[in-house]
């Protein structure tokens, strides 16, 4: 795709949307990883309708240790991968106490290191919480990246590199939310609604709908 319709796509996106952001529900770096990691192959619906209920009893890491297992399945167990999701949380838990005085670490080796927590949360996170210009590939972006013509990478860290190469650096700590955004709700999988795409023109995906 040629740099100048980079530029348009990323502007628009922009002019559309100046202040985007993430839709899962968090106060603190702290809620912002466990909502993540509850994320995981789950709508930010379902975690916000968990995590309300939850954060006001425990939003710090020894408060979540405190419930324990079962305390903590009673609060997610409506989210897939419920019983998972929970062990890895007590022990993410367990190591910020042992070895980040209970904070979110600002790096990425360190958010690596903790249960639960891949290359994707990591980003999310470090972009999110402590504002560093990283793109989070989901399934959202991959597909979006590649269908527009971002990217041609076939693995997410593939589609990651390119895009962290093409997107205009203005554009860059941004961009993880508009593109998320834009396969949520316009560019979707099975049928995207180009009709009512902003991006329209500097789109390069040949199969473009007629829908309106």
């Amino acid at each position: 795709m040629l740099a100048s319709n980079i530029q348009k796509i990323f502007a628009t996106f922009a002019k559309a949307n100046p202040k985007p952001a993430t839709e899962l529900h968090y106060h603190t770096p702290f809620e912002l990883l466990i909502s993540v990691i509850l994320s995981a192959q789950a709508t930010d619906v379902s975690v916000n309708k968990a995590t309300a209920k939850l954060y006001p009893v425990a939003h710090t890491p020894q408060a979540i240790l405190d419930l324990g297992m079962d305390g903590l399945i009673a609060y997610i167990k409506s989210i897939g991968l419920y019983k998972t999701k929970a062990k890895n949380i007590l022990k993410t838990c367990a190591l910020l106490l042992e070895r980040h005085q209970g904070k979110v670490p600002h790096s990425r080796e360190a958010l690596e290191a903790l249960p639960g927590v891949g290359r994707k949360t990591a980003n999310v996170v470090l972009n999110t919480a402590f504002g560093e210009p990283t793109i989070a590939v989901d399934t959202h972006i991959f597909r979006v990246a590649k269908r527009i013509g971002l990217s041609q990478g076939n693995t997410p860290l593939a589609v990651e590199q390119d895009l962290l190469k093409v997107v205009p650096k203005a554009y860059l700590h941004d961009a993880h939310h508009w593109l998320i955004l834009h396969g949520r709700y316009t560019c979707v999988a099975r049928k995207p609604h180009c009709g009512q795409c902003i991006i329209r023109d500097w789109c390069e995906y040949p199969d473009k709908t007629k829908d309106t």
